[in-house]
């Protein structure tokens, strides 16, 4: 790593925080006394935005999750409880915002001094034509 950011990565980032509904519901489904909002927070996952989204402030980014909430729940969801009939059913915007506060960040730097990789995260289609990494 250098000392100093070399450069901004085109997009801006998200990440998705729990709140208290959301650990109520994952309790409910494996109770666990250890888990607490503090260390489901340990490792959150951040969605990056591409700058073309025009997203330049947290009112932006806060449209941009809410328009497509329901993949964002869906995600949110498989990350801790893989079985979706155990999901909540009747799943909303108003739940989705009960769950999760949107946090926003409108720079991102990269520090390293390596190309990154990419892994694409995509259904098997059988076929071996699509590579399962990208190098940037």
């Amino acid at each position: 790593m250098h000392d100093a950011p070399r450069f901004t990565l085109n997009r801006s980032l998200i990440i998705l925080r729990h709140k208290p509904p959301f650990l109520d519901w994952l309790t409910s489904i494996d109770p666990d006394p250890s888990v607490t909002l503090a260390n489901i927070e340990d490792d959150s996952d951040v969605f990056l935005i591409p700058d073309e989204q025009l997203i330049n402030s947290e009112s932006d980014a806060q449209m941009w999750v809410e328009q497509g909430w329901a993949g964002l729940f869906d995600h949110m969801l498989t990350s801790w409880i893989t079985d979706n009939d155990a999901w909540p059913k009747n799943r909303s915007l108003k739940m989705f915002r009960e769950w999760f506060a949107i946090e926003y960040h409108s720079m991102v730097w990269d520090l390293a001094v390596t190309d990154f990789e990419v892994e694409e995260w995509i259904e098997d289609t059988g076929s071996d034509d699509a590579p399962d990494v990208l190098i940037h």
